[in-house]
């Protein structure tokens, strides 16, 4: 099982030295994954279901990757997720690309619906169909990414007589969330699932994964779908051990914190697969 880590992107990593420093510290340890977050904007005052409160320092998942690329060699990046709705997905594909081409086609794109409502009317994105915008989001930018002729006709999106280079070495798309539409969504559309939770949640999860796999085709092309969870639960050997046993490919923590704590929380739970 890998490890990937997940929302440096945020809080008090964000200045250029502690980003670049902890990016080569990742991946000096081992680490096979960086994953940033994404919220264009926050409820403010908070309020549930809001991850964070409103003046939490957060760098567009874009823009902090394509520094963390220039500073290390070998780790992988991703968005954990990019709330795809809200994004143009012809100008996102573009933006998707240009990131892959410049890591070396280290780059996945991890995406969601979304959940917080308050950011949607930011944004001015209807809330109400935002899992139809994702299906079909996803469609139209893997026809710029994979068609000889790039051309789309959908309700939120359409293009023709149009084409996009460069085109991205590997296009792999990670898809977020655990509702039945999410998870069809990721057996339908994605390379990769990317969960969150304990271990327990997990398997349930899991569980429910393959009841729908039961009933949903499945692409080739999409090969086999790589299962990636954010660690909520406290880590130790046994705990890493349960998600493994779960099948997880990669698990992905989350340190919080700052400065050296977050070097122990890294420097720690690497030491628990190795």
């Amino acid at each position: 099982m890998d490890l990937g880590v997940q929302g440096l992107n945020t809080g008090d990593a964000i200045s250029p030295a502690e980003t670049r420093r902890l990016a080569s510290l990742v991946e000096s340890l081992g680490y096979r994954s960086w994953w940033a977050v994404e919220h264009v904007v926050l409820p403010s005052p908070r309020v549930e279901p809001s991850p964070a409160d409103p003046d939490q320092p957060m760098l567009d998942p874009l823009v902090g990757l394509g520094f963390v690329a220039g500073v290390t060699s070998r780790l992988e990046l991703g968005t954990g997720i990019v709330i795809l709705p809200q994004r143009n997905p012809v100008v996102l594909a573009k933006q998707v690309a240009s990131l892959d081409v410049l890591s070396g086609g280290r780059f996945t794109l991890g995406v969601g619906a979304g959940y917080l409502e308050p950011e949607f009317a930011a944004v001015g994105v209807p809330f109400a169909d935002r899992g139809r915008r994702t299906d079909e989001y996803i469609d139209a930018m893997r026809a710029l990414w994979h068609s000889p002729s790039p051309a789309f006709s959908g309700k939120y999106v359409s293009f023709s007589g149009v084409d996009a280079h460069p085109r991205p070495s590997r296009a792999r798309i990670a898809i977020g969330g655990a509702s039945d539409a999410a998870l069809r969504r990721a057996l339908t559309r994605g390379n990769a699932w990317l969960g969150i939770g304990t271990p327990a949640e997990t398997a349930a999860n899991l569980k429910c994964l393959r009841r729908l796999s039961a009933m949903t085709e499945r692409s080739d092309s999409l090969g086999a779908l790589e299962i990636n969870i954010v660690a909520t639960a406290a880590l130790d050997a046994s705990v890493v051990r349960e998600y493994e046993d779960l099948g997880v490919d990669q698990l992905i923590v989350y340190p919080g914190g700052s400065g050296q704590l977050v070097d122990e929380v890294l420097e720690k739970t690497i030491g628990l697969v190795q």
